[in-house]
């Protein structure tokens, strides 16, 4: 099979299995990969393929009572990650894998080293969980000197800082402001590390404290960056500013939390209102006026 063959299957899939055009793309590539890495085969332009569509969705946005919910249902080392997920716009991994030299608390700003697109930016710090993570620091320094006198407590370094600077993973800029609760041996230096705490935590607790608050919007950890964007808009914050705390390269990324500068739905009164209906109509009473209305 070649490149018709292989046109078809995807076209396939858009046309009969509906699938998005993430999915799509993804047979693609598995296929691509496949034929180069596997069979070593080349395969030339495939034509004619029916493209599934990228739908535009707004994303899920909690009010700020719902977020307030959501936190007060979380504690500890969750409660304080969420809380930076939502006072500084963080993505999951970028808060999972903060180091403790990119916490400028006499800044009041947090640096996000690696972003999505592999990018620095400075975000703001909350005022509110400065004092609980100076604290959460106070309990990680002491379990990283722990480690030290344990033989266990060299980080891992970022691209070749580890051989340019051979001791620097000891000092205590570099180990991790979440780190895991247990160690894990490095396979090519056989040292004994401990990693960033994973990601799956919070969001497990953040899953059982969303259904403890009775929210039934399909929220999730990243639901939280939404809300902070649309919060600033809301405050009068420019969409540039918000962009730059973001970490968005274009601003039409951006663009789509100005829904919220839109009244909408909101802003109207429905005709169904001025229709004289109150709360003491029934269902069954407007069921027998309707009774012998033509369709």
């Amino acid at each position: 099979m070649g490149e018709t063959e292989i046109g078809h299957f995807l076209s396939c899939l858009a046309s009969d299995a509906h699938v998005s055009a993430a999915t799509q793309n993804q047979a693609l590539n598995a296929l691509l990969f496949l034929y180069r890495e596997v069979l070593g085969k080349d395969i030339g332009y495939v034509n004619g393929v029916v493209r599934a569509k990228k739908p535009r969705r707004l994303p899920v946005v909690l009010t700020r009572e719902e977020v307030k919910r959501v936190l007060s249902g979380l504690s500890g080392t969750p409660w304080l990650m969420a809380m930076l997920l939502y006072g500084a716009g963080l993505r999951l991994l970028e808060c999972c894998r903060l180091r403790v030299k990119d916490i400028d608390f006499s800044q009041n700003q947090i640096v996000v080293r690696a972003g999505k697109g592999d990018t620095d930016r400075y975000t703001t710090l909350p005022a509110a969980v400065k004092e609980a993570l100076l604290r959460h620091l106070q309990v990680v320094k002491r379990q990283h000197q722990d480690d030290l006198r344990n033989g266990a407590g060299c980080v891992a370094l970022p691209n070749a800082l580890e051989r340019k600077y051979p001791t620097a993973g000891k000092e205590w800029a570099w180990p991790r402001v979440f780190p895991a609760t247990s160690h894990y041996t490095d396979r090519i230096t056989g040292e004994r590390r401990r990693h960033h705490l994973h990601e799956s935590v919070l969001q497990r607790a953040f899953k059982a404290a969303r259904l403890k608050a009775g929210i039934a919007k399909p929220a999730s950890c990243h639901t939280l960056r939404h809300s902070f964007a649309t919060h600033l808009l809301e405050d009068g914050y420019d969409i540039r500013t918000v962009q730059e705390l973001l970490g968005h390269r274009d601003v039409s990324t951006t663009m789509i939390y100005t829904h919220v500068l839109n009244r909408g739905g909101r802003g109207i009164h429905s005709p169904a209102d001025r229709l004289g209906y109150g709360p003491a109509h029934t269902l069954t009473g407007g069921a027998e006026s309707c009774e012998g209305t033509p369709g």
